[in-house]
């Protein structure tokens, strides 16, 4: 009797435990279907992320730069982290310190000041982030993978041209430049080329760091100063708007403005035929950012790329000015 019951109790174990080996579905064959992740989804995200910093996107020519980049790798669903440093070379190491520490994939870089930001330089390239240089080139080159930039010495030399033709017998100039920009360096360096052995005297020159502020400043001082002042050399558009405001507010006439950039608020001044904005040796910041994102992709693809590239530029005054339209750049 006591064999019959444990072969009982040992059956019903061994059925127990049978069951509990089985998986009991629950629910509909959806409920109970494998689910398999989808390959694409499990790729690791490609999309580069690229760093801009420009000299200070207070100046509108900077923004347009900043916005032909976004545009142009938005295409390619590519995302650009904008860094403002305000005109400051300290701020900018910081914060092209910042992309690196962000493991960026490439900075663009308009440097605020051409030498001081050379420790940056260095890092970006210890970190294995490549630098396309922008605008304003850096005096370490090496350090850099490209450069795309607007011919500033043709810039400055054209403006001079003009003025030549508009003073054939010289006259009393000042120059508003810029030391630590290269860019403008050039520029000057092109209209002081184009006025040489030409009977022009140079009264003064200042270093106004392409700002609209100091060049207003600095530009009461020097009318106080010299009472004959033919023409005024600005190595910027932010810099001869400055000037342009400290002229009309002393009344004086017969001085003529000269700006680069070709910005539309200076087109726009250059088009009244009182003004005495003259010129701008126009540049487009939309084709060279257009430009210099296409090689940035190119360089992270792999593909080649054009090392050193110079957009045109060309003068525009009140004879042409409407042809290339006041509201916008071109």
């Amino acid at each position: 009797m006591k064999q019959k019951i444990f072969r009982v109790l040992f059956l019903l174990l061994l059925v127990c435990s049978m069951l509990a080996g089985c998986k009991k579905s629950v629910g509909t064959p959806e409920d109970n279907a494998v689910i398999e992740e989808d390959p694409e989804e499990e790729e690791e995200d490609t999309g580069y992320v690229f760093g801009y910093s420009c000299i200070d996107m207070e100046n509108p020519y900077y923004d347009t730069l900043r916005r032909s980049l976004e545009n142009t790798l938005g295409e390619n669903e590519y995302q650009l982290i904008s860094k403002n440093p305000g005109s400051d070379a300290q701020v900018q190491n910081e914060q092209l310190q910042e992309f690196i520490e962000m493991e960026v994939d490439a900075v663009f870089l308009c440097p605020v000041d051409w030498e001081l930001v050379t420790p940056s330089l260095e890092a970006l390239q210890t970190a294995g982030i490549p630098v396309i240089n922008i605008d304003t080139q850096v005096k370490e080159e090496s350090l850099t993978k490209a450069y795309v930039g607007s011919d500033n010495r043709n810039a400055g030399f054209v403006c001079g041209e003009d003025l030549k033709k508009r003073c054939p017998d010289g006259g009393k100039i000042l120059l508003l430049e810029s030391p630590s920009m290269n860019s403008i360096n050039e520029r000057i360096t092109g209209f002081e080329q184009a006025i040489a052995n030409a009977g022009f005297e140079v009264l003064d020159r200042a270093d106004v760091n392409g700002e609209k502020e100091k060049a207003k400043e600095t530009m009461k001082e020097f009318l106080n100063k010299y009472p004959e002042i033919d023409a005024v050399m600005c190595g910027n558009d932010r810099a001869a708007q400055g000037t342009l405001e400290a002229v009309r507010e002393s009344a004086r006439d017969g001085i003529r403005i000269y700006g680069v950039d070709g910005s539309p608020e200076v087109k726009q001044e250059i088009a009244k035929a009182d003004s005495p904005m003259t010129a701008t040796g126009a540049q487009s910041p939309i084709r060279i950012g257009k430009e210099a994102a296409e090689i940035g992709m190119a360089i992270l693809d792999g593909e080649n790329f054009e090392t050193t590239t110079y957009e045109d530029t060309f003068l525009i005054d009140k004879g042409n000015v409407e042809m290339y339209g006041t509201d916008g750049w071109q």
